[in-house]
């Protein structure tokens, strides 16, 4: 997937205009893109489109519309746009509760590491998480983490001819798995990657 350029983003303008349409088109797109595992992990994989969503609401929220701030939002997401051998995703710890939150936060250090994914016929990939900054410290794990599975071409030709995709996490205080990955989203997650 090409990273977002400055030139194909839409003036703030512009986007007032076409927000509530572009908005409904990426919350349908997001249906195919969201895993959950168990009850309180969710994956967004993130993709060019949803991560167009997120620079033009950044821009739109923050007023921004010099070279300089555009540009410092395209640095902060072209990152997370799949390259066509991986995916990213947005990997959101939920409790509703903030005191069981805070609690199970402290228990689930390092469970970004323990995220994996699996095309059958394949070893599992394990999460490489929070590349861009360590979101974990002595006391707790953060609630939001970003992780990247790296694919092999032949787990790649593998989905494309048809194999299962499974996705879990197997944490000391959190397990799950998904076994198989609904077909709407494991082919929306087959357009990420270059076959």
């Amino acid at each position: 997937m090409p990273a977002i350029s400055r030139d194909t983003l839409m003036t703030l303008e512009a986007y007032a205009r076409n927000r509530n349409e572009f908005r409904a088109k990426v919350m349908d797109h997001k249906k195919t893109r969201k895993v959950h595992l168990g009850d309180n992990l969710t994956l967004i994989f993130e993709d060019e489109l949803t991560l167009r969503y997120q620079i033009q609401e950044m821009l739109r929220i923050e007023k921004i519309f010099e070279e300089s701030g555009i540009q410092s939002e395209l640095d902060a997401y072209n990152p997370l746009v799949p390259d066509g051998s991986n995916w990213k995703a947005t990997m959101l710890v939920e409790y509703p509760d903030p005191e069981v939150r805070k609690s199970r936060l402290a228990v689930l250090k390092g469970i970004e590491d323990a995220v994996w994914v699996q095309v059958a016929g394949h070893a599992k990939v394990h999460a490489i998480a929070d590349e861009d900054l360590d979101r974990e410290n002595d006391e707790k794990t953060s609630s939001v983490h970003f992780l990247r599975f790296e694919l092999t071409p032949a787990m790649k030709q593998s989905l494309a001819a048809g194999a299962d995709l499974n996705m879990g996490v197997e944490h000391p205080e959190y397990t799950a798995v998904l076994a198989p990955v609904p077909a709407a989203i494991r082919q929306s997650l087959l357009g990420d990657l270059s076959l």
